[in-house]
This record gives structure tokens, sequence and C-alpha cells, in this order.
């Protein structure tokens, strides 16, 4: 819900409902039981300018870019703007976003780890109780 938007490729009135279709599918999962975790991995305009640049100096990183990169990085207002509007029409009591300033890919890869950690210890979760019928049994 990036790309589309940016480029007019879909109206306002698209994007609304397909940031409902979104929210209600996200509450679906969740009333299922499925926790759900959304990242946004917000990098700065210069940073963004040296991991391009890294990847076209770098013959082992040109893997990872494409000369699109380019015309879209020329869209960077657009981009926030988009970025924004999906953060704010998506994200909710059950499915919420974190922004994570991700300059430092070490403060990134914390900051996220902390949240995965601190979900996984609110789910409380144990091994089943022991089966009686196993004491004792071998496998002949």
């Amino acid at each position: 819900m990036l790309v589309p938007p940016v480029n007019g490729w879909i109206t306002p009135a698209q994007c609304v409902q397909r940031y409902r279709q979104i929210n209600d599918f996200e509450r679906m999962l969740s009333e299922n039981g499925t926790v759900i975790l959304k990242f946004m991995l917000h990098i700065s305009f210069d940073e963004q300018r040296g991991r391009l640049q890294e990847r076209i100096d770098d013959v082992t990183k040109h893997w990872k870019f494409a000369m699109g990169d380019l015309d879209a990085r020329k869209q960077w207002k657009p981009y926030q703007q988009a970025y924004e509007d999906l953060l704010n029409a998506t994200s909710t009591p059950w499915a919420p976003w974190t922004v994570v300033p991700a300059d430092s890919k070490t403060h990134r890869n914390l900051m996220i780890a902390l949240r995965v950690r601190l979900e996984l210890e609110q789910l409380d979760l144990r091994y089943p109780a022991e089966n009686a019928a196993l004491e004792g049994l071998k496998v002949v």
C-alpha cells in the first residue's frame, strides 16, 4: 500500500477500501488466536543514500540494487506521506504498528527482539502436562 498510491495507480477511495480490508483480515486473525506484530523500519534520507551507494560500490551487493531504487528515492516525500497514511489507517488495538528507527541495524535488531520477547512472555507458554501412561513405557 505504498507504491500504488504514490504512483497514482489507485484512487483515494480504493486506498480506504484496502486499508479496511487489511484491518478486517488482521482482526479475523487476531480473533482466532494469531498474534500480529507489525514493524515499520524507518531509515533517514541520508542513511538510505549511504545504503544505496554501498550497493553500487560493493560488487557483492549489486543483487540488492535496482535502477528503480533511484526513481523511488526521488519520491521520498510522497512515500513518507504514504507510510504515514498506512500507519494511521492500519494501526489497530489488535494489530498495532511499532515504528523502529533503523539507521542503526544494531538498535533496530535490539528493539525488535525486545518487542518479540515481551510478546512471547505475555503468551505464558508452557509444556503440556505429563502423560502418566508414558512412565516406564518401552518402544519395541
